[in-house]
């Protein structure tokens, strides 16, 4: 097989096409949650944390420690707010698998085939169970 035919084979393997598009859907979410963040959140944070300090502009000596605080502080925002939307409202709406069925059968101890729950011998080995 040429390289050409395994490279085309690799490409359209169902895996290869399912992370591109679950990377271009993410991608879009991505910025339907950043500019939720900040159009709606941010302005809200505005109300705790006064606009007027420039908190993101903290140095340590040559250490932006600010420029941290703000990339830490929006990402656990933004980590809280698709943990709301994704998690909590929308697995509301997200059909739920039902619990596993109770066993009908059981396991004969003595030759290990699988036999009805009410029986008291074994049809396989006629052992008493």
């Amino acid at each position: 097989m040429s390289l050409k035919d395994e490279f085309k084979a690799f490409i359209m393997k169902g895996n290869v096409v399912d992370l591109a598009v679950a990377v271009v859907v993410g991608g879009a979410f991505g910025k339907i949650v950043t500019a939720f963040v900040d159009g709606v959140v941010m302005p809200m944070v505005t109300y705790v944390l006064p606009a007027n300090i420039k908190w993101e502009e903290w140095v340590l000596g040559k250490f932006r420690i600010g420029a941290v605080l703000g990339a830490t502080l929006n990402f656990l925002i933004i980590a809280l707010v698709i943990f709301l939307v994704l998690i909590k409202f929308l697995g509301r709406f997200i059909k739920k698998e039902a619990p596993p069925a109770e066993p009908t059968t059981k396991e004969c101890p003595a030759c290990l085939e699988q036999v009805p729950l009410k029986a008291t011998r074994c049809k396989h080995c006629t052992s008493q169970l």
